[in-house]
């Protein structure tokens, strides 16, 4: 899908969002979207734009310096909204520390997680992946997986 303004990035976030929060879903675990692409690509920006769609009125940045942020959400089946930045981590040991385990565990968590290549080897296999490339000045390529 291509992006071409922050108002067809917000239309993609909530097409997405839609499609991938089912109210019969019968997940164990949290649900985990795995967010890829260079710096300035739009991870956080489309991160921003799901937490706006889940009514977050706090705002929402990259958690770079603090690696993880959390806001609750009043959303049937959800309590918690993590935002995660692996970009600083070294390896996957890194966020174990933080909790990682606990967090994707609970059913009642979303989970976005910018950079997961750095952790590649604790995220869950059935997590969903999107992929951003940035094309021009404002244009970029969301593939959803």
């Amino acid at each position: 899908m291509i992006s071409k303004s922050v108002e067809e990035t917000f239309k993609i976030a909530k097409d997405f969002i839609g499609r991938i929060l089912h109210k019969k879903d019968t997940r164990e675990n949290a649900k985990i979207v795995a967010l890829s692409g260079d710096l300035g690509a739009g991870k956080t920006a489309f991160t921003k734009a799901v937490a706006e769609i889940l009514g977050i009125k706090e705002k929402v940045n990259s958690p770079t310096f603090v690696i993880m942020k959390r806001y609750p959400i009043n959303l049937e089946g959800y309590k918690f909204f993590f935002h995660i930045d692996a970009y600083r981590l070294k390896d996957e040991k890194e966020l174990l520390l933080l909790g990682w385990d606990e967090i994707i565990n609970n059913k009642e968590h979303l989970v976005f997680i910018e950079w997961p290549e750095n952790v590649k080897n604790i995220i869950p296999k059935d997590s969903r992946f999107i992929e951003i490339e940035h094309l021009g000045e404002e244009e970029r390529n969301f593939n959803l997986k």
